[in-house]
């Protein structure tokens, strides 16, 4: 865990609103992650910056219990040209503590993210993401980034 600060940036993707309140949540978000990849929608995506997929946790309600969008998505240049179903979100410059979550997918990531629901740490509730590069492409063995909004 470091803490780092990151420049604002740019995302287009599909999302949908969603709650940690129960197992429909993981059902919800695995829909989504469904349609993204079943669909091939990354393709779609106008000016990406690269083929890494951005997982968003934004507007929260209040905190983790909450309501919350999740987005998924490619980091973008520009937000002028957002596809017909898609929408387009800027994520401010903010200072972010980052996670690693390391293993088997999905579980790895689940279980990073019950570290930092119990973890002492001062979020700001804004945007938190995820980042599947090339290291998250073993589902065995993968490698996700987790970068948690701070005050």
């Amino acid at each position: 865990m470091q803490n780092q600060k990151i420049e604002a940036f740019q995302v287009i993707g599909i999302s949908i609103r969603t709650t940690n309140k129960d197992a429909a949540t993981l059902g919800s978000i695995g829909n989504l992650w469904g349609k993204f990849l079943s669909e091939n929608l990354m393709l779609q995506i106008p000016n990406k910056t690269s083929f890494d997929i951005y997982c968003l946790y934004t507007d929260y309600e209040s905190d983790f219990t909450g309501e919350f969008t999740v987005m998924l998505g490619c980091k973008v240049n520009s937000l002028d040209n957002i596809p017909k179903g898609f929408v387009g979100k800027t994520i401010p410059a903010a200072e972010y503590q980052n996670f690693t979550a390391k293993g088997k997918m999905p579980e790895c990531v689940y279980g990073t993210w019950q570290e930092i629901w119990t973890a002492k740490i001062d979020r700001k509730y804004s945007t938190d993401f995820e980042i599947y590069g090339e290291k998250s492409q073993n589902p065995e063995n993968a490698e996700v980034e987790i970068f948690i909004a701070l005050k």
